[in-house]
């Protein structure tokens, strides 16, 4: 299942790496919505930050698949990155519904929410936006379910959320 999910979390992991590449940069994450990304500013260090959002994860009975510590790959291979954590989690029953739409949605599916901290030390996570995972595969006829999806990683996130 983890070779699964790391050869289905490529895009994902992409993600983390232009998230770092900003950090690096010295750039805080952009707040909000861009390019089916959305950011959620941590009122918490990133260890807490993982913490809470496992048992928020596990509050709601979600599944949770893995935690990728990319931040310790990047260091064994020798690569300098931001810490930046991936969390891989969802729900079968919401989740296969998106690969009912379109089979490709499971390179989307299941969740990856990322967890990283910018050059100032600013702690962010973020997520791929689900009605951008919509568009991307084309569904339209599964509207609710993708507004559900919307409403618990929103929940999930206001477990670190800077109030």
């Amino acid at each position: 299942m983890r070779a699964f999910l790391l050869r289905t979390g490529a895009a994902a992991l992409a993600a983390g790496c232009i998230a770092a590449a900003v950090a690096l940069a010295g750039e805080p994450m952009p707040p909000g919505i861009s390019d089916g990304v959305i950011t959620v500013q941590s009122a918490y260090p990133v260890a807490e930050t993982v913490e809470r959002l496992k048992q928020a994860v596990a509050a709601k009975g979600i599944t949770y698949f893995d935690t990728i510590d990319q931040g310790q790959l990047g260091a064994a291979a020798g690569v300098k990155v931001q810490p930046s954590v991936l969390l891989v989690f969802g729900n079968p029953a919401l989740g296969v519904q998106f690969l009912g739409g379109n089979p490709l949605a499971g390179l989307d599916w299941p969740v990856r929410l990322i967890v990283t901290e910018d050059a100032k030390g600013q702690v962010w996570t973020a997520y791929s936006d689900f009605g951008w995972i919509a568009k991307r595969h084309h569904i339209t006829n599964r509207d609710e379910v993708f507004a559900k999806a919307s409403s618990v990683i929103e929940a999930i996130n206001d477990s670190i959320r800077v109030k």
